[in-house]
């Protein structure tokens, strides 16, 4: 006897921004949607969720009263086919706060934590997405066994299109882009 795996029919459908945007914030909670599919994210670390919090509080602090920083939301990044990322941390214009979809313009800066499983998406797709959308700063967080954090940090080069590599930080950042920032993360 073959046990096979029933697969949700939502799991192998597109959908399009409407359908999703009629969605309750429990449905959206957990997944990304890339080219109209959805993409299910597994459950963070509490370590993976502390990192972010330390990134986003300092960063919510530096911002001043133009910028906020706050993690787990959707950024839209495209409409068609529907292109939903759920960063780590944004960073979005204050008078944004209220706005949905989140769309590339209001964001100022994404942050990733990448976690087991998250590699390839973090490092290589999302690096090409988000530079794509526009969003001018980028970094991603590796956690290294369960002592040190190193930073990367990219900036949007507008000629290209592209990211360059910035800084990268080990244990604390003291970053210059977007604004002036230090995140301590040798306590975590």
């Amino acid at each position: 006897m073959r046990v096979g795996r029933v697969v949700p029919a939502w799991m192998h459908e597109r959908i399009t921004a409407e359908q999703y945007d009629s969605w309750s914030a429990e449905q959206c909670a957990g997944i990304e949607v890339v080219d109209g599919m959805i993409a299910v994210s597994p459950s963070a670390s509490v370590r993976h969720n502390r990192v972010a919090g330390i990134i986003a509080n300092a960063l919510d602090d530096a911002g001043g009263p133009e910028w906020n920083a706050d993690t787990d939301f959707d950024v839209r990044l495209q409409d068609i086919p529907l292109t939903n990322r759920r960063p780590d941390v944004v960073v979005y214009r204050a008078d944004r706060i209220d706005t949905v979809p989140m769309r590339p313009e209001h964001v100022l800066l994404v942050v990733e934590v990448v976690s087991p499983g998250s590699e390839t998406t973090d490092r290589t797709v999302k690096l090409e997405q988000y530079a794509r959308a526009g969003i001018p700063v980028y970094w991603r967080i590796e956690q290294i066994a369960t002592t040190t954090c190193v930073a990367y940090t990219y900036l949007l080069d507008a000629a290209s299109g592209r990211y360059r590599e910035s800084d990268v930080f080990t244990g604390a950042i003291e970053a210059a882009a977007p604004f002036p920032v230090e995140v301590d993360l040798r306590a975590v």
